[in-house]
């Protein structure tokens, strides 16, 4: 994708399930005072479901009615879907708020769970997560007679994919006969030059692996979203993702060291697995001197890209010209022989039959990466850079192998993760699903678990949040008037998008149309992977000769996180992160403003951060600021760099965090609390003060607050916590709680923070 379509989500993306500790003995009177409002709860809902009024409460009933399942949710009250008893456990009452809130919102949190072995990190993200997982689940694993074709392709990838059986008996074989497609992998056949070698050229090697597979190796060539013209797609030009979390983990010293070793390691287990089902001789000498070059190859590879802090700027990255251009700016030599960048082309869009004249446009995001390159390049022979490609193929495709190769990387993913454990073969199978036939799966999730009505209150929400940040514009002293109105224009124009596409319950034939290319066999995962692959990447390419749609979203339903598209100027609230702790129609409006009105306020901002405030209202690249209010949002977001770049964090061994790479996500989250705290303070004036709920000694300003930190209670594995730092552009999640609460005047006046103390420091730093 581009730069423009590039989505600034809430949170990146982990895993589940947690095991007790043992419990305090405050920890044991808040849950009988819990267990207590539960009783109560259940009694009444029971008394209610058997009053004989003739209506219908079947479960089929309760489904197809809406009204209905709002009225038995309603009959509990405000015993448990106030939230008050999740709010309750979570908290550490005896913890001082303004001197740390997250151990104050999340100390009760973090002392009942703990990070399960088949998880790199353990949050209230992933407890949604999972429980979205188990209602996948269930509505893949039976197949109906009413499914339509799309629905029952997605239950036959499923069950192709918990078929362990079918996989373990296959062994290596489907990978095998794939290999020579790819000009094979040198170090695990033998007589490789002689069969490819006088073949063998880079432009059909690198070619061969992103036109079929998408996979991008030592040149990202993508087709997506032109920055400065966001209705026409356009060709990229980017340096590659490694095999490694970041170019940081090729020092291979220190706290890399393992992950170095274990990924050379990795290397060649595979190696000797597929030579060994070959029936060819295993030289362990020639595996350990193959592989350990082909980490040298991929070290010089990352240390010749650029580091992400400095391609925060998209005017920067964004370098147009022509294909014979980039021939005469960037000349490579690959083994031995002349890169012709025509032929490479030509050779990834033929797939699509699309041909590339040497006129045609290109954007290319990476320069000083491919000058660096071609120094690089010229060490290494054919054998070398295949060698590297393919294993960069393989690795991928690992995990759909049989018990074996998946053993094989158990610890390399150690090393990585910290994790000592596979996750449960049904949620991987459930997460893959729906990462590939995400609108089939999204009807099945919206159809068993969305509550509709919540889409109505949601945009309200929105046009009072959006109302908020245009208020607040005249705050603003560092910006000027012509600014502003552009910055209004914006804001007024930006779409939302909220639960799912009506098409995907609606249109039974567009969602049939979608997948019409695709046919699963239940025996055969690793070719239904294959053919996922070649029909993802068949279908970008072809998007090159076609406009952009900018009605099309960009996320699923099942997914529980939320989104902002600069190329689109849209946000995107999916169906899965309309729940609890984030909303519900039943709960206080005081945790709803706190969770998903910080979320609408938080994407909102996301087209005014480092990033998208160089995207206009229609989503082109162009610099619409004066000069002096950019020179101003500068100087205003360097405060932010500071204050996160301060922040030590013990579990990635004392490492700072990286401000400038966390900038754009902490723009969003302090102008997310402050534009969804104004809202509610307009919601109290117009509707009046809530009711204080039971059991809390605390006020509705204070809760709003502490549901927002509730949010972010959650910890990591050490492992993971050196990777993330490295490589995640959000902040840890105590890092997002005491960030944004230390740069809030009204945090701290909710709960009377004195001066200077740690919760409320003189400085403080305020984007928007």
């Amino acid at each position: 994708m581009g730069r423009s379509e590039s989505q600034m989500d809430i949170t990146d993306i982990s895993t589940p399930r947690p095991k007790r500790q043992r419990w305090t003995p405050l920890e044991i009177s808040l849950s009988v005072f819990v267990l207590l409002l539960t009783v109560i709860a259940v009694t009444m809902i029971a008394l209610y479901a058997t009053y004989d009024d003739g209506i219908c409460k079947s479960s089929d009933c309760i489904k197809s009615d809406p009204y209905l399942s709002y009225s038995r949710e309603k009959f509990a009250g405000d015993f448990l879907l106030n939230g008050a008893a999740r709010l309750i456990q979570n908290m550490d009452a005896t913890a001082e708020p303004c001197t740390d809130f997250f151990k104050y919102a999340c100390g009760g949190w973090l002392k009942r769970n703990v990070i399960p072995e088949t998880s790199s990190r353990y949050s209230n993200f992933d407890i949604l997560r999972d429980e979205l997982e188990v209602i996948l689940k269930d509505v893949l694993q039976e197949p109906k007679p009413e499914d339509i074709v799309a629905v029952q392709k997605a239950k036959t990838l499923y069950r192709s994919c918990i078929n362990e059986s079918a996989i373990d008996s296959r062994g290596g074989k489907p990978l095998l006969s794939l290999l020579p497609d790819i000009y094979d992998w040198p170090v695990a056949t033998e007589n490789w030059e002689q069969t490819y070698g006088t073949s063998w050229t880079a432009e059909k090697s690198i070619a061969q692996l992103n036109s079929k597979y998408g996979k991008k190796v030592i040149l990202n060539f993508f087709v997506g979203t032109d920055d400065k013209n966001s209705v026409n797609h356009i060709i990229h030009i980017d340096q590659p993702r490694l095999g490694l979390p970041s170019r940081d983990y090729y020092e291979c010293t220190g706290i890399y060291e393992e992950a170095c070793t274990a990924y050379v390691d990795f290397m060649i287990s595979v190696a000797r697995l597929i030579r060994k089902e070959k029936g060819l001789p295993i030289d362990e000498n020639q595996l350990s001197l193959e592989m350990k070059r082909v980490m040298e190859l991929e070290k010089e590879i990352a240390n010749a890209t650029t580091k992400p802090e400095d391609r925060n700027d998209p005017m920067l990255l964004y370098n147009k010209m022509t294909l014979a251009q980039i021939q005469n700016n960037f000349s490579l030599e690959i083994g031995g022989k002349p890169f012709s960048w025509s032929n490479f082309t030509n050779e990834i869009m033929s797939t699509v039959n699309i041909n590339i004249p040497n006129e045609e446009d290109v954007v290319v995001y990476a320069p000083e990466y491919l000058t660096k390159l071609k120094l690089t390049l010229t060490k290494y022979s054919a054998r070398d850079l295949q060698n590297l490609m393919s294993w960069r193929f393989i690795m991928d495709l690992v995990s759909s192998l049989s018990r074996t190769y998946k053993e094989s990387r158990n610890a390399f993913r150690k090393a990585l993760y910290g994790t000592t454990s596979e996750t449960a073969t049904w949620r991987r199978c459930a997460n893959y699903v729906n990462g590939n036939m995400e609108n089939a799966v999204g009807r099945l999730y919206v159809e068993a678990a969305f509550a509709g009505e919540s889409k109505h209150v949601v945009e309200d929400l929105i046009t009072q949040i959006r109302e908020v940040f245009i208020q607040t514009l005249d705050d603003l002293t560092w910006m000027d008037a012509e600014t502003k109105k552009k910055a209004e224009e914006k804001a007024l124009a930006i779409k939302e998008r909220i639960g799912y596409p009506d098409d995907i319950i609606s249109n039974d034939n567009k969602l049939n149309n979608e997948y019409l290319e695709l046919n699963y066999r239940e025996d055969e995962y690793f070719e239904n992977i294959i053919q996922n692959l070649k029909f993802s990447q068949n279908k970008q390419l072809k998007k090159l000769r076609e406009k952009v749609d900018k009605d099309e979203w960009i996320s699923g339903a099942a997914v529980v996180n939320a989104f902002y598209s600069s190329g689109r100027n849209q946000i995107v609230f999916p169906a899965g992160i309309l729940q609890p702790p984030f909303f519900s129609a039943q709960q206080s409006n005081s945790l709803n403003y706190g969770g998903i009105g910080m979320v609408i306020g938080h994407e909102i901002t996301h087209g005014f951060d480092d990033n998208g405030r160089n995207f206009n209202k229609d989503g082109d690249l162009v610099d619409w600021w004066t000069q002096q209010s950019a020179n101003n949002f500068k100087d205003q977001s360097q405060c932010m760099v500071y204050q996160y770049g301060n922040f030590s964090w013990d579990l990635a061994g004392g490492q700072h965090l990286n401000g400038i790479n966390t900038l754009g996500e902490n723009i969003a989250d302090n102008g997310g609390i402050g534009q969804a705290y104004r809202a509610y303070q307009n919601y109290v004036k117009k509707n009046g003060e809530e009711k204080l709920l039971p059991g809390l000694d605390l006020n509705h300003k204070q809760l709003f607050f502490l549901n927002f930190a509730q949010v972010w209670c959650g910890t990591y594995r050490p492992e993971y916590a050196v990777n993330s730092i490295k490589t995640d552009v959000h902040s840890p999640g105590n890092f997002r709680i005491i960030g944004t609460l230390q740069n809030s005047p009204e945090f701290s006046e909710a709960f009377h923070c004195r001066k200077n103390s740690y919760m409320n420091p003189e400085k403080k730093c305020r984007v928007w």
